[in-house]
């Protein structure tokens, strides 16, 4: 993978000179905390459109979490190796919009409801399945997005 560089140590941009750095981070906490606000209200609508019923197994929140995650592989790939974007792209849809579409806190909930329930072997389950559903998605997003790029520079 092609990391962007920044010309600085750690990959992190000094602020402007004369600025405080927290005026510099201003714009970045903002769309982060907008396309967070996006995520969040679709995968809020995710969870309208399919809901867990009681005692059921959580479906929704896995599918979530691995399509984000798939949707974050493209994105990185796209972003680091296809084109240039702007500096605030990443932070508002990378880490807002998927951020909060994805939901592993929520995961977290799923599975200590599942072992309160004494539902003990799907609770072990659901805690192997979503991370390694979440890291395949991503591994074959990435890998997909990679081929596409070398096909279309054909």
């Amino acid at each position: 993978m092609i990391v962007p560089r920044t010309g600085h140590l750690g990959g992190v941009r000094p602020s402007a000179p004369g600025r405080p750095p927290w005026r510099s981070q201003g714009p970045v906490v903002a769309v982060v905390a907008l396309g967070g606000g996006a995520g969040a209200a679709a995968r809020y609508a995710a969870s309208l459109g399919w809901p867990t019923p009681t005692g059921g197994f959580p479906w929704t929140t896995l599918c979530v979490n691995a399509a984000g995650c798939a949707v974050i592989g493209v994105f990185m790939v796209v972003i680091t190796e296809a084109r240039p974007v702007h500096r605030l792209v990443r932070p508002f849809f990378g880490t807002g919009v998927l951020g909060g579409f994805t939901t592993f806190s929520t995961y977290a909930v799923d599975t200590r409801y599942l072992f309160a329930d004494g539902r003990a072997r799907t609770g072990l389950a659901y805690l192997a399945a979503t991370p390694l559903a979440a890291l395949t998605a991503v591994c074959l997003a990435a890998w997909a997005a990679r081929r596409v790029l070398k096909w279309r520079q054909r």
